[in-house]
Order: C-alpha cells, then sequence, then structure tokens
C-alpha cells in the first residue's frame, strides 16, 4: 500500500501482526498445547480496568512440573488453582510477560490440565504493548481493543496454538462487543451493565475482542458483513460504509471462489482505535484502524484482511519460520484481487511495489526468518513481501490451474492445524508431476524452493545477443545469452523480443550464470526484454529506487530522519530524476523546520519523472504551506490552486488544498 504522506508521529504500520516481540518470544519448543478456554472478562472503560478469569485447558508436550504462559505486564494475577480446593503458586518475570505455574505434581507427556486463573489490571495505553507506541491492549471510551497479540489472557504458542474459546465479556450498557462465535443477543446484568457472549469451537484463534460505542451495523442487504463504527466515524462524509461494506462483500467472494468457502460465511469489519494497529483479524473478524476503516484507498488493506480468514485462521504456521506461508498467501490474495478487479496495469503496479518491500530487508532465508524479532521491519518485510513474491513466483512456475489447485489442497489438508514449508513444497511437487507428467518437474521445483526459501538474493539480468539475417525471405535468428549474478539460481524465465513486426515471446530456462537462447523471427529484432511481466523477483535499477525509498519510509516511522535521509539519497544516486525521492526529502526537511531546503526539494520533485504522478499534486501542496510558514501568503494561495488544477484527488489532496486555500496553513506544534 502506497503511502502518500508521512508525519513525525506516523503509525507504524505492522500491518496484520505475524508474530511476537523477541523480549515477549515463547520458548523455541513449547511444553505444552492449549487446546481451550473459557474466559470471563468486565471491562471498565471508566477506569481502563480489566477483570477476568481464564481457565486454561492444555495438554503437555513434554514431562513438566511447570505450566508456561504469557500474560500482558499491566494485569496482576490474584489467584490460580485447578479447583477451589487446590491453589497453586505463580510466578511473574518483571522484564517480560512470562507467567510460571507450578504444577502440584509432575505431569506425565500427552496429559491433560485445566488451570484456571483470576487476574486483573489497568490497561491503557500503550506501555505494556509489545509493539513500542501501539496500542494492542487497552479499555477505553469509546472503543476497548483487546487484541490476541496483547496478551488480555494467558497465552502460549503465539500464532502456532491453535485453540477453542467461550467468552463472556460484560461492558457498561450502550457499548457493543464484537468477538468471535456470536451467541445471539446480549444480557442485561445488575448494575446497568451488559454481558456478551461468544463460543468458537473450531481450534483456531478467536482471541480478539474489540468492545466500544458502536452505532448499529451497517450491514447491506444481500451482504454477509457487518460494519461497526463510532457514530463519529459514521457521520464523517468523506466515507460511504455502505461502498465498503459492498466491496468487502465483492472480495470476500473472489476469496470463495479461489479458496473455498471459508470457515463463517460472516464478517465483521469493526474499527479500532487511531494508535492501534493497521489491521488484524480473528474468526468471523478484520479490524481494521479507525483512520483507515471505510477509506475508499483502503480496500487493498481490507482484502489483505479478509484473506486472513483462510491465511491464518484456517490454515496456521507450524512455527515462526513458516509464517512467511500465511503471511504472504494473504499479501498475494490481495494481489489476486487487484488483478481480477482493477486489471493488469494495476496488478503490475502492486506487484512491483510488494517486490521492492521483499528486496528491503532480504538478509537470511525466509526458512530461517523465525530468529528475527517478528515485529521488526525486517520480519514484516519477509514474511509479508518476499511470501507474496514466492507464491507470485511459483504461480508462474507451476501455471494458474494448477496453482489454484495447490492453494485448495493446502486448505483442505491443513485445515484447523499448523502448515510447514516442506508442506508447500510436498504438495507442489506433486500437483505439478499430476499435471505435467514429468518427473523432472519436481527437481526443478526442488531448484525454487532452494533459492526463495533457503537462500537470500535476487538475480540481475542481463543479456547479450547477435542478430542473424535467415536466407530465402525467412526472417531473423537472434543467438545470445541471459547472464545473471546467482550461480545456483534455476528458473524459466520469460524472453521478448520486439520486431518490426509481431511481438514474439519465449520461455528460457535460466540455470546458472550463463545461458544461451536461440530465436527465430521474421521481422527484425528492435529490443529484448527479460522478464517483462515481472513474474521473477529481481533486481533492477527501478526497483533499487523503490527499496532505497521504502527503507527511508519506515526509518521516519521509527523517529530516525538522518537514517531516511540517507536511504533517500541513495535513491537520488541510481535516479536523479526521482519525483518521489525528491518530495521524500522534502518531507523530512519540513519536519525539521529547513524550509528553505524542502521547498528545493519539492521544486526537484515537480522538476523530476513525476513518478508516482500524485508527488505533484502534493508537491504545490507541501511549497503552500512553506509560503504561509513564512508569511508568504500569495505566494500559497498560488500554490494551492496550482495543486486544485491538478485535478489529481490522491489520499484527498483536493480537499487539503481548498481547505487552506480559505485559511492559512498552521502548523502543529505537537507534531515537532
Amino acid at each position: 500500500m502506497n503511502i502518500f504522506r508521512m508525519h513525525s508521529r506516523l503509525l507504524i504500520v505492522l500491518t496484520l501482526l505475524a508474530g511476537t516481540h523477541a523480549a515477549f518470544a515463547a520458548p523455541q519448543h513449547p511444553q505444552i498445547n492449549v487446546t481451550g478456554y473459557v474466559i470471563n472478562a468486565d471491562l471498565d472503560p471508566t477506569t481502563g480496568t480489566l477483570t477476568a478469569t481464564a481457565a486454561v485447558t492444555f495438554t503437555s508436550l513434554d514431562d513438566i512440573t511447570t505450566a508456561n504462559f504469557e500474560l500482558n505486564r499491566a494485569l496482576q494475577v490474584t489467584a490460580v488453582y485447578i479447583d477451589k480446593q487446590h491453589p497453586l503458586s505463580a510466578s511473574r518475570n518483571a522484564a517480560d510477560m512470562g507467567l510460571q505455574v507450578a504444577l502440584p505434581q509432575p505431569m506425565a507427556k500427552n496429559l491433560q490440565a485445566t488451570v484456571t486463573f483470576e487476574y486483573s489490571g489497568v490497561l491503557k495505553g500503550t506501555d505494556t504493548s509489545p509493539i513500542d507506541g501501539v496500542r494492542t491492549a487497552a479499555i477505553a471510551d469509546p472503543i476497548s481493543v483487546l487484541l490476541y497479540p496483547g496478551r488480555w489472557f494467558p497465552i502460549t504458542g503465539y500464532l502456532t496454538n491453535r485453540f477453542t474459546a467461550e467468552m463472556h465479556i460484560t461492558v457498561p450498557a450502550g457499548e457493543t462487543v464484537v468477538g468471535s462465535g456470536s451467541l445471539g443477543s446480549p444480557q442485561q446484568q445488575l448494575g446497568g451493565r451488559t454481558q456478551f457472549n461468544f463460543n468458537w469451537t473450531k481450534p483456531g484463534f478467536p482471541g480478539t475482542i474489540v468492545a466500544g460505542k458502536f452505532a448499529d451495523p451497517i450491514a447491506p442487504t444481500g451482504t454477509s458483513i457487518h460494519v461497526y463504527v463510532t457514530d463519529a466515524r459514521k457521520q464523517d462524509k468523506t466515507r460511504n460504509f455502505e461502498d465498503y461494506a459492498q466491496t468487502a462483500e465483492r472480495e470476500l467472494d473472489f476469496m470463495t471462489s479461489i479458496f473455498g468457502q471459508a470457515e463463517s460465511g460472516r464478517i465483521n469489519i469493526v474499527e479500532l482505535p487511531e494508535d492501534s494497529v493497521s489491521a488484524f483479524w480473528a474468526p468471523q473478524m478484520a479490524a481494521l484502524n479507525g483512520t483507515r476503516i471505510g477509506v475508499a484507498n483502503s480496500a487493498r488493506l481490507l482484502a489483505n484482511t479478509i484473506a486472513r480468514q483462510w491465511w491464518s485462521s484456517e490454515v496456521s504456521p507450524a512455527t515462526l519460520n513458516d509464517v512467511w506461508i500465511t503471511n504472504g498467501m494473504s499479501r498475494y490474495a490481495e494481489l489476486m484481487y487487484v488483478e481480477d478487479s482493477a486489471g493488469e496495469p494495476a496488478f503490475q503496479t502492486a506487484v512491483n511495489d510488494v517486490a521492492a518491500g521483499a528486496l528491503a530487508y532480504d538478509t537470511q532465508p525466509l526458512s530461517s526468518s523465525g530468529r528475527l524479532d517478528p515485529f521488526s521491519p525486517e520480519f514484516q518485510s519477509m514474511t509479508l513481501e518476499k511470501g507474496a513474491m514466492v507464491f507470485h513466483m511459483l504461480r508462474w512456475e507451476l501455471g494458474d490451474d494448477t496453482f489454484h489447485a495447490l492453494l485448495h489442497s493446502l486448505l483442505v489438508q491443513f485445515s484447523d492445524r499448523g502448515i510447514r514449508t516442506q508442506d508447500v513444497q510436498t504438495t507442489a511437487e506433486s500437483l505439478s508431476a499430476n499435471a505435467q507428467a514429468d518427473t523432472g518437474t519436481a527437481s526443478q521445483l526442488t531448484a525454487f524452493f532452494s533459492q526463495w526459501l533457503d537462500s537470500n538474493g535476487a538475480p540481475a539480468y542481463t543479456t547479450k545477443y547477435t542478430v542473424y539475417r535467415l536466407g530465402e525471405n525467412k526472417g531473423f535468428r537472434t543467438i545470445g545469452s541471459i547472464s545473471q549474478d546467482l550461480d545456483l539460481f534455476s528458473m524459466p524465465v520469460m524472453l521478448k523480443i520486439e520486431t518490426d513486426g509481431k511481438t514474439v515471446t519465449q520461455r528460457i530456462q535460466v540455470a546458472g550464470p550463463d545461458t544461451t537462447f536461440s530465436v527465430e523471427t521474421f521481422g527484425r529484432p528492435r529490443r529484448i526484454t527479460i522478464d517483462p511481466d515481472n513474474w521473477v523477483l529481481k533486481n533492477t535499477p527501478d526497483l533499487a529506487v523503490r527499496v532505497a525509498i521504502l527503507r527511508g519510509q519506515q526509518a521516519v516511522a521509527q523517529g530516525d530522519n538522518i537514517a531516511a535521509l540517507a536511504e533517500y539519497q541513495k535513491a537520488l544516486d541510481v535516479n536523479r530524476n526521482s519525483s518521489l525521492a525528491s518530495y521524500r526529502i522534502g518531507e523530512v526537511l519540513f519536519l525539521q523546520k529547513s524550509y528553505q531546503s524542502a521547498a528545493n526539494s519539492f521544486r526537484d520533485a515537480l522538476r523530476g519523472d513525476d513518478d508516482p504522478k500524485w508527488t505533484e499534486v502534493w508537491s504545490h501542496i507541501e511549497l503552500g504551506k512553506i509560503f504561509d510558514l513564512t508569511g508568504q501568503r500569495d505566494r500559497a494561495i498560488n500554490e494551492y490552486r496550482l495543486a486544485v488544477q491538478t485535478n489529481d484527488n490522491t489520499q484527498g489532496a483536493l480537499n487539503e488544498a481548498r481547505k487552506y486555500l480559505a485559511t492559512p496553513f498552521k502548523r502543529d506544534e505537537s507534531e515537532s
């Protein structure tokens, strides 16, 4: 997703959380497997207090004397027991979320037990979140958010331990609770409070609750979508929630046609606080940040979140090393929807965006990505973006029919359980061999998975060739070679030869540093392009610019403007005319109040390659702001008028320009 404007207090977009922070990481080899919860929780937004009881049923995976869990640091355990007559002792690690329960006697492997926790605490800000500055568990007015990664109940094996959950959530009258597996109408309680009941009986991740003062749900006739937003959000005239629900329904229908029926036919789209994550998911739930929900250009984020009903909820990673499967396929499902709804040009643009992300932090093999901090840009880039590119390339390798059969087969085979990298490879090889009846297919896929899962890096292609005229007016023969810099690389690529007449394409199996080719054409060859449709992840000058800019944006999001400027300068070193690189430099300089230098950069953006097109309208707006701040109102008005004349309303640009035409821009000093 393109980020058009960056601010000093920018929310770090950790789209669809993929793991747990290193400081809170569970042991590599969990000793218990939680199978089910019964949770009674009371939410008090006036004090920010959560009071809860959780009965946790688990199976021992080894002979154990203690059971280890994770629980939010703000929550204090007041009692732990197997039954009322057998209290247990529990200890906390002040440095992290670890919670250790001493069992009354050793527990042999494969035995089952139920331990009940009583706990409470104030969940207000982001201090105890696994993501710095991002709210994952907080009780507040108008929205309380209890996301599964916020550890608001005792958990183990984050994203790998599947469980059932019966939940009874009590809130003040007038609030609505959204969760997985609603049990119908809420029940009135003493003191003017209301209890909402949920029961998700399939093993999965029903660990997210969102409660708040939501308006009546928007549920267009003929859809299975219900949208829950606050009154303030619902009254925002820039958002059309009826259309948004219809978009969600189209996305759900498309993915159902590709993946099969989801675990539930209903999706509840619910608003998250603005300081929470950009999006999260649970069975029947797609939770989106208040800044993104209902916004027309968030359709891709919505598609990604809906895809999680299959690729995270129905099928989950067996280990953190396997997160690339669910993260990557959710991202690629988003791209497939773009291809279906907006056509090939939009799909190609989206693929290029993802390719840049895939190369931004390509530091180690995907198959060992679990060693990284899963909330780091490196882990997110690898599992989301490179994971998506692996599926994109696998689609090219297999062909559409076999690729779709692979996705369906994986969902059927591994429904309600964990999937491993080897499972994807084995299934792909089997389907490919059946489709092609070619024993060589398996070895080719072995090379494919070795390159993209067990290695890092991407090839940089070059080609050299000679054209020969054939006798008797038979045309031309082009003999040449494709060179690339990865010694072990082996994968088919498309060779496109543009001639005076008909364009010719040929699929070439590239293996090793140099691969020869010979192609005959009737017209004289004028241009040869390797992989013209971007089916293969590769290093190119254009992607080098995109990668540097992406790394710069992530540095800004983390508050490191010096590193951001260095990355943007790298982009300019590759392409001196990059409008986007100049624009991003201008943003950072503007944040630093270096107005003359910022203005120079925005002028450079206007003189550059105009890629992407929106840099023009926003450069005029930013120049207008600078002139307003420096007391030159006439010049500011001229820039805002130039912005309006572009007729480009990307990210609400025209609305912004018209606002400052009416009222001079004033800087919010809280952003300094």
